[in-house]
C-alpha cells in the first residue's frame, strides 16, 4: 500500500461514518471540496464507486460497506498500537536520586523499594545516606528525606512514615552505679553520650516535652559520636545514657541489654517526609516513587 492510500482511506472512513462531506471536513479539519476530491481520487484508483451521493445524504455502496467493514478493525488496531507506544513515553524510567538518613533509608525507603523496583526495571534509584543536611537543588538530588519539622517551608513535603519517639536508655550495669533520673533536670548528674552534628558541628541538646512544657538539656559525658550505632554500643557497654530514636533500641530493650527512663517526657513527633523543590516537574519515575512512599495510616 502506498503512503497516500492510508490518508485517502482515513478520509473515506470518516465520510462513511459521518454520512456527510460537510461534517467529515469539520472533523478532519479540512475543506469540503478537498475531502470530496480525496474520495474521488480513491474511487478512481480502485475503479469502484464507494459512496452513493445525493443532495441530502451520503451512504456507502456495497463495495464501500465491504471496505468499511475491514477498515474499522484495522484502524482500531492501529489506534491501539499508537496508544501502546504513547504509554512508553509515560512509562516510569530513568534515575531518581534521594538524600536520606541511615534510619529513614532502612526503615522507610528500603521496604518500599524492595517491593516496587522488581516491577519497574527501567527505574534506577540512588540513595545517598548522609548524616548532615544536603542542598538538594545545588547537589542535584531529586528529593530528600528528613523529619517533618526539619523540612524547609519552600519545599513540597510528602509524609512517608509514622510518628516517631525518642528514648533515653542505659544498660542495667550503668543503673547499678547511678540512680535513675526522674526528670530531664536529673541528667546533669549523669554520664551521657553526646551526638555531634556532622554539618553544624555543635552538640545535640536533648529535647523533651511533657504536658506542653518543653525542655532542651545540654548533657555531658566522656563520649561524643557523630553517628548512632556507636552511641548504642557505648550505651550497651554501660558507659552512659543514650538519647536515640525508639526504633533503634527495640531489640536491646526487649532482651534486657538496655532499660528505658524518662519515657513520659518523650512524646511522639512528626515522622519522615520526602521533600522536593516546588518548581520541580516530576518525571513519571519520580511520581511513581512518591506515590509508593506516601504514608497511609
Amino acid at each position: 500500500m502506498r503512503r497516500e492510500d492510508l490518508g485517502d482511506l482515513t478520509t473515506f472512513l470518516v465520510v462513511a461514518e459521518e454520512r456527510s462531506f460537510t461534517r467529515a471536513a469539520a472533523r478532519l479539519g479540512s475543506s469540503q471540496s478537498a475531502v470530496s476530491q480525496t474520495v474521488r481520487r480513491l474511487e478512481t484508483r480502485l475503479g469502484l464507486s464507494l459512496l452513493t451521493r445525493t443532495t441530502r445524504s451520503v451512504a456507502p455502496t456495497l463495495a464501500g460497506e465491504r471496505l468499511l467493514a475491514n477498515l474499522r478493525p484495522a484502524f482500531d488496531e492501529i489506534g491501539s498500537q499508537l496508544a501502546a507506544v504513547t504509554e512508553l513515553r509515560d512509562k516510569p524510567a530513568g534515575p531518581v536520586r534521594i538524600t536520606t538518613s541511615q534510619h529513614a533509608a532502612e526503615t522507610v525507603l528500603w521496604p518500599v523499594l524492595e517491593r516496587l523496583l522488581p516491577d519497574y526495571p527501567d527505574v534506577n534509584v540512588e540513595l545517598s545516606v548522609d548524616t548532615g543536611f544536603r542542598d538538594i537543588v545545588a547537589d542535584r538530588f531529586d528529593a530528600g528525606v528528613r523529619l517533618g519539622e526539619q523540612v524547609d517551608k519552600d519545599m513540597i513535603a510528602v509524609r512517608i512514615g509514622p510518628d516517631l519517639r525518642m528514648a533515653v536508655v542505659g544498660a542495667p550495669a550503668y543503673f547499678e552505679r547511678h540512680e535513675r533520673p526522674h526528670t530531664p533536670h536529673d541528667l546533669t548528674g549523669h554520664d551521657c553520650i553526646n551526638l555531634r552534628f556532622p554539618t553544624l558541628g555543635g552538640l545535640y541538646a536533648w529535647e523533651f516535652e511533657k504536658e506542653g512544657r518543653e525542655l532542651h538539656v545540654r548533657v555531658e559525658g566522656q563520649l561524643i559520636f557523630n553517628e548512632t550505632r556507636l552511641i548504642l554500643k557505648a550505651a550497651c557497654a554501660g558507659l552512659g545514657l543514650a538519647f536515640v530514636l525508639e526504633d533503634h533500641v527495640k531489640d536491646p530493650l526487649t532482651d534486657g541489654r538496655l532499660a528505658r527512663v524518662l519515657e513520659d517526657w518523650c512524646p511522639p513527633f512528626s515522622g519522615y517526609h520526602l521533600y522536593y523543590a516546588s518548581r520541580r516537574q516530576p518525571t513519571p519515575a519520580f511520581a511513581l516513587l512518591v506515590e509508593a512512599l506516601r504514608f497511609r495510616a
